[in-house]
């Protein structure tokens, strides 16, 4: 991987938000601040086109991500009003938290994918038990005490239900609304259900969202209910941007990079590197639950260190691989409650 991004990465080395940059001639990248989180910011893209400003993942609704975002418009010679349309690449909060607030502002509509609309908060948890998802956590192995600490709460995630409803449906292989850019969308499902990437041929780039980033693996997870392999779609999607290896990679997070089919492939290694460790831990323990193979895995920053909710993302993860595990066939689940996993 070669990293194009050096003042992104410079920043990120030093711990602070990178600059507003002109990344191509009418296309800039705008870093948005998220509020305690390792990640930092999002960066934004902003297209200047003949109608106004096409903004690709506005970032997290908070005072200072509004304000970055308006300040970093106006860098580029634009304001918030100018935004004519706002294409999420997927709907978590670091990512289209902010674009109901552009909308309100501007009259400017909102993309996305239309399976990616389905995952909408508002549509995925406004109705579901409290009572259901802890008893999900209980079937997989969390222990009684924690799972009552880690289910879904809808005091807690109240903000994120209120996020935007799109306007538009953007399909695989849709062409943004743009006269001076031609921008395609690309379908990449795993991260979430109906992540995009965004191709520019004529510029070389590829907008990768959460899909590819060039430091850490983005999480891929099962989140309650029947989620099928969003682990081997994320593989399959990770197959599939190898074509784009010629084009400039542009993520939502930390910096640019050249060598997407390098980066690709190392994510697919360090995906099956994770699912033989599983294998592994199965065979020592014989028939464990998701959560007693979680505890065993070699997480960064170590098992010790995940507390509350990021040990329900280290048990989504879990399962997911669990999942594809048993669709290719290399393992099972077991009768019975709590669910146990057993090789084949």
């Amino acid at each position: 991987m070669i990293i194009t991004g050096t003042e992104q990465h410079d920043a990120w080395q030093r711990r602070v938000l990178p600059p507003v940059e002109q990344v191509r001639p009418g296309v800039w990248s705008i870093p948005v601040p998220i509020p305690r989180s390792p990640l930092r910011y999002t960066l934004s893209y902003a297209f200047l086109d003949d109608g106004g400003v096409l903004l690709i993942d506005p970032g997290w609704d908070s005072p200072a991500g509004r304000e970055a975002l308006a300040a970093g418009l106006g860098v580029a010679g634009a304001a918030i009003a100018d935004v004519t349309g706002v294409v999420a690449t997927h709907v978590h909060p670091d990512h289209h938290g902010l674009s109901g607030w552009v909308r309100e502002r501007s009259g400017a509509w909102i993309g996305m994918h239309p399976v990616e609309a389905q995952t909408l908060p508002a549509r995925r948890w406004r109705d579901r038990d409290p009572a259901g998802d802890r008893a999900w956590l209980l079937r997989h192995g969390v222990p009684e005490s924690f799972a009552a600490e880690i289910a879904m709460d809808p005091a807690k995630i109240a903000a994120f239900v209120g996020m935007a409803e799109p306007d538009r449906a953007i399909e695989d292989g849709d062409l943004l609304p743009l006269t001076r850019h031609e921008v395609r969308a690309v379908w990449t499902p795993g991260h979430t259900p109906g992540h995009l990437c965004l191709h520019d041929e004529s510029a070389g780039m590829l907008l990768t969202g959460d899909h590819l980033l060039p430091r850490i693996s983005p999480n891929i997870g099962v989140h309650g209910g029947d989620e099928g392999d969003p682990l081997g779609a994320y593989l399959d999607s990770l197959e599939h941007v190898t074509k784009f290896a010629d084009d400039e990679a542009l993520p939502a997070h930390e910096y640019r990079f050249r060598q997407i089919d390098d980066r690709a492939a190392a994510l697919i290694r360090h995906h099956d590197e994770r699912g033989a460790e599983i294998l592994g831990v199965i065979a020592r323990h014989g028939a464990p639950t998701a959560w007693q193979i979680a505890a065993e895995l070699s997480w960064s920053r170590g098992w010790a260190a995940l507390h509350g909710m990021l040990r329900r993302m280290a048990l989504a993860e879990t399962l997911a691989h669990l999942q594809h595990l048993a669709a290719i066939g290399a393992v099972r689940p077991a009768d019975g409650e709590p669910a146990r996993w057993r090789v084949r």
